[in-house]
């Protein structure tokens, strides 16, 4: 399947998606709706045996945030937790996890973020205490996608004291584990969010990916793979809104004329098409940048992605509400779930202020 014929087949399996997205648990995991994602074949291309394709993953998000944000997501939280398990080289951890989270049974998330390590990930202070064949793990998780309800975690903690990001160790941790404690989030989205609190669970040492103390390699490498992925979430609902506002800018008729006929409406409008187009090109180039194995520029890349593509969302959308006025503050319009959705991208895998810290340093190293 060309790419963006991919673009459009997630978009209208997003559709169908719809209705087992509506109406079911808030705020926790919907595993209907994960067991259909899987059915439709999209979890399986993602953990594809033949390797990641990011430029894939793109435009499966980009089609399925058209049409469905909540599957959209439940699509890249599972990945997200995943994609650490799928490209590690601990065949024994994959073999138990993996088809299980390629059908959706398993429910998958990537616990990094902390109470006082967000942004600073490498400050996270979760221990992971050395106890016989294993480890002990202590401490809290917080703002993890589809925690509590997750069956596994990637979990990333603190094997070696004051040696920054160089002593962090990523572990495959089951939920199911004694000590695990944990409870949901409310936020503004329905997301499935949530925390944990870790009181001393033992952890097999067979249960580590990649190599102790260098597990913050596993994060970021998991990270730069994503975030050009957010970037095309965040077009899919751009590009959702602007539809929206050009329909409604071109029946809507104010003083006997059409709005869309105001250069105050139709050049907003004009600005958000190309910050689109803008974001689409950036989002691509990072994709095809890390499917083509080139390391050395992807970095600076994916931010400059994220950080375009998150920024045009918001705009577009708000953007979009404005044209529409009061119909498109309705609390159960599409433009009302898209401006409570839009949001987060901005914050979650590296703020946007992060973004331009990762530009400015790349620009600074003469790789522009």
């Amino acid at each position: 399947m060309a790419v963006h014929d991919l673009v459009g087949e997630s978009e209208r399996l997003g559709q169908a998606l719809v209705p087992i997205a509506e109406g079911r648990a808030h705020r926790r995991v919907n595993r209907e709706l994960l067991g259909a994602i899987a059915s439709a074949g999209l979890l399986e291309r993602l953990f594809a045996d033949h390797g990641v394709s990011a430029t894939d993953l793109c435009r499966i998000r980009q089609g399925l945030a058209r049409v469905c944000t909540e599957a959209e997501t439940a699509f890249a939280v599972q990945g997200l937790g995943g994609i650490p398990i799928h490209l590690s080289e601990n065949e024994n951890i994959k073999a138990r996890w993996m088809p299980a989270i390629r059908s959706g049974e398993a429910v998958a998330a990537f616990a990094l973020t902390e109470p006082g390590a967000g942004s600073d990930a490498a400050n996270l202070m979760m221990s992971a205490e050395a106890d016989g064949d294993g480890y002990r793990l202590s401490g809290e998780k917080t703002y993890i996608s589809n925690a509590p309800d997750a069956d596994v975690a990637t979990v990333f903690a603190r094997t070696t004291e004051n040696a920054g990001h160089r002593g962090i160790t990523a572990f495959v941790v089951p939920t199911s584990l004694d000590g695990i404690t944990g409870e949901s989030i409310e936020m503004i989205s329905l997301h499935a969010l949530g925390r944990w609190m870790f009181d001393g669970v033992y952890v097999p040492a067979d249960h580590v990916l990649g190599e102790v103390d260098h597990g913050f390699t596993v994060a970021m490498q998991t990270l730069d793979l994503f975030r050009p992925s957010v970037g095309a979430f965040a077009l899919g609902m751009a590009e959702a809104a602007l539809q929206i506002a050009v329909e409604h800018a071109a029946s809507r008729e104010a003083f006997g004329t059409p709005i869309s006929e105001f250069q105050g409406v139709s050049h907003q409008l004009a600005d958000v098409r190309v910050a689109i187009a803008a974001a689409e090109h950036l989002i691509y180039s990072a994709a095809e940048t890390y499917d083509s194995g080139d390391r050395q520029s992807l970095t600076g890349k994916s931010a400059m992605a994220k950080l375009h593509a998150t920024e045009t969302a918001q705009k577009a959308v708000d953007v979009a509400i404005q044209v529409l006025g009061a119909r498109g503050l309705e609390a159960d319009s599409t433009l009302a779930h898209l401006y409570r959705e839009v949001r987060a991208p901005r914050i979650y895998e590296g703020t946007s202020e992060i973004q331009r810290n990762i530009i400015a340093r790349e620009m600074f190293r003469g790789r522009l």
